[in-house]
């Protein structure tokens, strides 16, 4: 089974995604916050697979909380699907920075939804189409020189996986685009995960364009 956090401060969104959860036979939805601090607190006593995080919520809102259940040991493994209203929410950027595993719009048609948190239930990250493209965009244009985990250690073909991750690409599209096993193309971006102790492809993502792998646009 799937234990589920549903975080939303909007009463109805809570208990409409728990009655659609609750439909799928290896989902358990195991507690509902209306608040960030409530998230927290149910992920602590719980231990949930996934949390359902809505970022705009009274109190700490989602980014924050999420934040401080991935910097906590005994929280970080739980992942982190933020529910959003997208276009319209800039913090998305700083989710994914944060530790989120991906991020849907809050417009996803039902079984996408369910589909999204069997995904990131299973260690992979999520991100919409539309959503990675925008978050693509967002780091091309600002290009922030931030500080991670250093490249010095990668091969050449684990540069050229990592620039296609940051691209957007699955691991279907980085085996034909390198010419490469659909089975390689796996192992290698396994291997950046671990080697850049990033959480997921979003994470790779952050580190690709804070390390300059990818360039901004402008300088394209």
């Amino acid at each position: 089974m799937i234990r589920v956090v549903v975080a939303d401060d909007e009463a109805l969104v809570r208990s409409g995604l728990a009655v659609l959860l609750r439909h799928e036979p290896d989902f358990e939805v195991v507690g509902q916050a209306a608040d960030g601090l409530a998230a927290l607190e149910l992920v602590r006593t719980l231990h949930p697979d996934v949390v359902l995080m809505d970022i705009r919520m009274p109190g700490i809102d989602g980014l924050e909380a999420t934040r401080r259940l991935v910097a906590a040991p005994d929280t970080a493994g739980t992942k982190i699907l933020v529910l959003t209203t997208f276009d319209h929410d800039e913090n998305v950027f700083a989710a994914i920075r944060a530790g989120a595993s991906g991020f849907l719009p809050k417009d996803t048609e039902p079984q996408h939804l369910v589909d999204a948190l069997r995904t990131v239930a299973a260690g992979e990250a999520l991100l919409a189409p539309r959503a990675t493209r925008r978050l693509i965009e967002e780091f091309r244009r600002t290009a922030p020189a931030v500080a991670g985990k250093p490249l010095a250690g990668l091969t050449e073909r684990e540069l050229d996986v990592l620039r296609a991750v940051a691209s957007g690409l699955s691991n279907a599209e980085i085996a034909d685009r390198l010419v490469i096993s659909y089975a390689t193309a796996k192992t290698h971006v396994s291997r950046l995960l671990t080697k850049l102790d990033a959480r997921d492809r979003a994470q790779l993502v952050v580190i690709a364009y804070d390390h300059g792998v990818v360039r901004p646009a402008a300088d394209e």
